[in-house]
């Protein structure tokens, strides 16, 4: 990389792992190892541009992070810094993409591992999901970089792939109503006639508290 584009994209990628690091957690040994990789590479971030060779220690941050137990959300928010940023040279806008990217792959690693209990979960994932990936998409177009949309393209569908399978065999959803707040224990012995799912009333609806259900919802159909 010149240096130039260094100068731009070293502190791109400091701002990238600054957000990066704030995602792991504070004790514990996948912790320390991650913020170390991480302090490193910030530390010879423009060094490590110059050299054209950010990848592999860039790719090492966001593995240790999400090993150290990084969520899809704060990935998600680390992506979105990302993308306010706005480099006007080749190099910048590499290291932009590369952490979008990165990004995507890390946040298709931890859905791969969710255990999901409600269908509005995982619908609400693939809505979540499918803007960042499209827009990643377009970029790797606009750049004829065939590889990295054909990558992106098979990451996309794997991912939407899984979430159907998982959607799959969770009960079917039907709305209900009732002519006012009710505890939770009350609805699920109106609607299932056993009050012991009160559980999933509360989890399927987002219940702030069990005593006080909105009226309306949706309930598991078996």
């Amino acid at each position: 990389m010149k240096r130039t584009d260094a100068t731009e994209a070293a502190p791109i990628v400091d701002r990238m792992l600054a957000n990066l690091i704030a995602t792991v957690p504070a004790k514990g040994r996948a912790g320390s190892d991650a913020r170390s990789a991480i302090g490193d590479t910030r530390a010879n971030a423009f060094k490590l541009c110059i050299d054209d060779a950010l990848g592999p220690p860039l790719v090492h941050c966001f593995a240790l992070a999400r090993q150290a137990g990084a969520s899809m959300q704060q990935i998600d928010v680390v992506r979105q810094q990302i993308e306010q940023e706005a480099p006007v040279t080749l190099g910048g806008q590499l290291i932009q993409n590369a952490g979008i990217r990165l990004c995507l792959a890390s946040e298709a690693r931890i859905i791969a591992g969710m255990t999901f209990v409600s269908r509005q979960d995982v619908e609400a994932i693939k809505a979540q999901m499918y803007q960042p990936f499209f827009d990643a998409q377009e970029i790797a177009a606009d750049d004829m970089d065939q590889a990295t949309f054909s990558a992106l393209i098979h990451l996309n569908g794997a991912m939407v792939n899984h979430l159907v399978a998982t959607a799959r065999p969770l009960p079917r959803m039907l709305n209900f109503q009732f002519f006012e707040p009710l505890p939770s224990l009350m609805m699920a012995y109106k609607l299932y006639d056993d009050a012991s799912r009160c559980d999933e009333l509360r989890e399927e609806n987002k219940v702030v508290h069990p005593a006080f259900c909105p009226p309306t919802g949706q309930a598991l159909s078996a």
